[in-house]
């Protein structure tokens, strides 16, 4: 458990966005790893497993409580089809990287949170667990296209919100 805590964690709390709800889901993985120990304890593969149930753990509590979290936007899903999204907006990236990777890490992990569920959820299971869009789309249970836009507009507002944020002050500070 100790050295798969913080990975955990982290994991969860990317796609709650809430320590709270993150500490709750993380002992239930834990607990899942506890009923598995004999195995996990000659797998090679344990971090990845719990990568895996924490992910899905995640997933199936957000979908429990969808409906507190869906935007209006979400529930027009006429308009889903035919939304075009503007032109891709560069990242912050020059401004990140004049950040040590400690505050580049903290930076990201607080406009992450700040970024509705909608757009982050999709946006960390894409960036943070590597997870193709058609199996987003189906732990989700929402439509490919939903995916792409979420994650488009998520990683517009995370831009905007890197760029808001004063990175640029912080990484000139240092």
């Amino acid at each position: 458990m100790q050295a798969y805590q913080d990975m955990v964690f982290s994991t969860i709390v990317r796609l709650t966005g809430n320590d709270s709800q993150a500490e709750d889901i993380a002992q239930e993985v834990f607990l899942k790893a506890y009923e598995n120990f004999a195995h996990l304890r000659v797998s090679k593969s344990a971090g990845g497993w719990l990568k895996t149930v924490a992910t899905h753990r995640t997933i199936n509590y957000l979908s429990r409580y969808r409906n507190r979290w869906r935007l209006f936007s979400e529930l027009r899903r006429d308009d889903e089809e035919e939304f075009e999204p503007p032109a891709n907006m560069d990242t912050p990236d020059a401004l990140l990287l004049a950040l040590d990777a400690e505050q580049r890490h903290a930076l990201v992990e607080r406009c992450l949170r700040a970024l509705p569920e909608a757009q982050r959820v999709p946006l960390v299971l894409f960036h943070f667990s590597s997870m193709p869009y058609e199996d987003i789309a189906q732990h989700l249970s929402i439509s490919l296209s939903k995916v792409k836009v979420d994650i488009h507009r998520g990683r517009t507002a995370l831009a905007q919100a890197l760029s808001r944020s004063g990175v640029a002050s912080a990484g000139g500070g240092s």
